[in-house]
C-alpha cells in the first residue's frame, strides 16, 4: 500500500488530476475534483502493476455532497447545523458502528449476565463506551451519542427488573437517572465535553 500512495505523487497523479489519496493501513479514499473517472482509471492500472488487488465490493464513484460514503467507521456527506439548519460537507459515526456498539450493549447486559454484580457490568459498559467515544469524538456525533445513551440506560434497566424479578419496566424502581447517579453510568452526552477533540 506504502508504494501505490508513493507512486500515486512520483506519478503526478496528484497533482494532475488534483486528486489526493487519504488512507489508513490498508483503506484509502481518493479526494478530487471532477476528476473521479480518470482517477479510478488511473489507480485501477497502478494496482495491476503492483500487483495488488481492488476490493470491488468497496470501491465506487461517490460523488459528494449529493452522496456519501464510510470510511473508518465514519459517513462523510452533506449535514446540517442543528441551529441554523445550514447545510456543511462534514463526518459522523457510520449507522453500522453505532448499531454494531448497540449490539455489544445488548450482549452485556443480556439474560445470561443476571448472576453479575450491578458494578461489573456498569463498569464493562463504562469502558466500552469511553472506548468508543474516544474513537467517535470526531464531527457530528450528537445524534448518535444520543441514540447511544438511551439504548444503554434502557438495556441496564432492563438487566436491573430481571435481576431483582421485577415486573413492568422498572420506571419507578429504576428512574432515568438511577443510572447515572447510584451505578455510576457515564453518558456520552456529558462525557463529550471532556474527550479529546480530533483534528482534520
Amino acid at each position: 500500500m506504502r508504494r501505490f500512495v508513493l507512486g500515486w505523487k512520483t506519478l503526478g497523479h496528484e497533482r494532475a488530476l488534483r486528486a489526493r489519496i487519504v488512507n489508513y493501513a490498508d483503506d484509502f479514499v481518493i479526494c478530487c475534483r471532477g476528476t473521479a473517472n480518470e482517477a479510478m482509471q488511473a489507480m485501477r492500472k497502478m494496482m495491476s502493476r503492483l500487483k495488488l488487488t481492488v476490493n470491488e465490493t468497496k470501491t465506487h464513484v461517490c460523488y459528494v455532497p449529493d452522496e456519501s460514503f464510510d470510511f473508518l467507521g465514519y459517513t462523510f456527506g452533506r449535514m446540517y447545523a442543528p441551529r441554523t439548519g445550514q447545510p456543511y460537507i462534514g463526518a459522523r459515526p457510520s449507522r453500522k458502528k453505532v448499531a454494531g456498539l448497540r449490539q455489544a450493549i445488548s450482549e452485556q447486559t443480556s439474560a445470561r449476565w443476571e448472576w453479575a454484580d450491578s458494578e461489573e457490568i456498569v463498569g464493562r459498559l463504562n469502558r466500552m463506551l469511553r472506548g468508543w467515544a474516544n474513537y467517535f469524538s470526531y464531527g457530528s456525533v450528537r445524534r448518535a451519542y444520543r441514540a447511544v445513551d438511551y439504548h444503554t440506560r434502557e438495556r441496564l434497566r432492563e438487566w436491573l427488573c430481571r435481576k431483582h424479578k421485577i415486573d413492568g419496566r422498572g420506571t419507578a424502581r429504576f428512574p432515568l437517572q438511577y443510572g447515572y447517579k447510584e451505578l455510576g453510568l457515564i453518558e456520552l452526552r456529558v462525557q463529550r465535553r471532556t474527550l479529546p477533540r480530533a483534528k482534520a
